[in-house]
């Protein structure tokens, strides 16, 4: 197997920054929706991300693309790879 197919096969998360304090990392705030499993009804679940912005350019409310990495610290498992949309 190449190193390219295993690459291609990491997850893949949108999600909005909402913590930038760190120095090349950002909290990331992932939200999914999902049925629940008897009543049917739509529930939202959030979770928190640490990410690893290399460029430091990423702040409070950007919208961001994040994808699972090797781990970088004690936390850090993800890494940003776009910024999608930056709030006006």
């Amino acid at each position: 197997m190449s190193g390219n197919s295993v690459r291609n096969r990491r997850k893949v998360r949108l999600g909005v920054v909402v913590g930038d304090r760190a120095d090349k990392t950002v909290t990331v705030l992932v939200e999914r929706r999902f049925a629940h499993p008897l009543y049917g009804k739509q529930i939202t679940r959030s979770r928190r991300y640490q990410a690893h912005d290399e460029k430091n350019e990423c702040r409070v409310g950007d919208k961001v693309s994040i994808m699972e990495t090797r781990p970088l610290s004690k936390t850090k498992r993800w890494r940003v790879v776009e910024l999608i949309e930056r709030p006006a």
